[in-house]
């Protein structure tokens, strides 16, 4: 490490896309990371050992309210989007006040991104844009080994979405669909060297079901199939291609979608997408679980 031992720096862990602590998906927060080096924050976010781990630092755009950067245990990530919601619970319970009332904006990899502030502690962040590219025509016996014997919505292309994180999307026939799929880790492997970072699978859920649609979210680690808690960049993605298919004017019923995700990990993650000025925005509520400091 390049600071002295026994700094103490304000630190957070955060479960995310949830009202309900050990529901949704958890994140490390470093509130004072000035200082730190590129190894430091590496370094401490192997230690963490979650998905991903944030470091708040004074920001350069003078339209920040702060600056961001995100690590998992093995790399560094422009955006995503479950460090983003929980960063900003973290910051606004530990004092941060917005230089723009009912709003903050965040400077990250991808640029700024804006975070709503809503009513009863629910935030949400405008889906950065994402680059749609289908899949390649050569690549869907892949896909097939990918997710066999499940049945696929045939009227929805495949789509390669990237923000920073790329998704392969694919628009299943049903949430029971989604919750049945079974992921062949192997071929998802092959595919993550096409530049995916992992698939997220969504179906509709029937009118009286518990959200508008089921996600899930899963990538290879080591070789090994991960399935994410709640993933708040695939939700992004998908609110994207969903906007790029037609929503919310192509024959669905209302302006803002739900989403649960994790209930194949017991988890209940809900996600809150609404649309303004034409822009998906991904929002759900936050709750602290830890806080104290970290010394390094």
């Amino acid at each position: 490490m390049t600071l002295a031992p026994g700094a103490a720096r304000r630190f957070r862990q955060v479960d995310v896309f949830t009202g309900v602590a050990f529901k949704g998906n958890p994140l490390a927060v470093v509130l004072d990371a000035d200082g730190l080096s590129d190894a430091d924050m590496q370094a401490m976010a192997r230690w963490t050992n979650l998905s991903e781990t944030t470091f708040v630092l004074t920001p350069r755009d003078a339209q920040a309210d702060y600056r961001v950067r995100i690590f998992s245990p093995d790399t560094e990530f422009p955006f995503a989007g479950h460090p983003t919601l929980g960063t900003a619970h973290a910051l606004l319970e530990a004092g941060l006040v917005p230089r723009r009332a009912g709003t903050l904006v965040q400077e990250c990899g991808v640029g700024l991104v804006p975070i709503g502030i809503g009513a009863g502690g629910t935030l949400a962040f405008r889906a950065p844009a994402a680059s749609l590219v289908p899949l390649a025509h050569q690549h869907q016996p892949l896909l097939a080994r990918m997710l066999p014997g499940t049945a696929l919505d045939a009227h929805c292309t495949p789509l390669i979405a990237t923000m920073g994180i790329a998704w392969l999307v694919v628009r299943l026939a049903s949430a029971q669909a989604c919750l049945d799929a079974r992921i062949d880790g192997a071929a998802l492997q092959e595919l993550t060297r096409l530049g995916v970072t992992g698939v997220a699978v969504y179906g509709p859920h029937d009118a009286d079901g518990p959200a508008d649609y089921e996600v899930r979210a899963l990538f290879t680690k080591h070789g090994a199939l991960v399935e994410d808690p709640v993933t708040g960049s695939a939700n992004a993605c998908i609110a994207r291609v969903l906007q790029a298919q037609g929503f919310p004017d192509g024959g669905e019923s209302s302006r803002a979608y739900s989403a649960r995700q994790g209930t194949c990990l017991q988890c209940d993650g809900r996600i809150a997408v609404t649309w303004t000025d034409g822009e998906p925005w991904i929002g759900g509520q936050s709750v602290t679980v830890i806080d104290g400091v970290v010394r390094v």
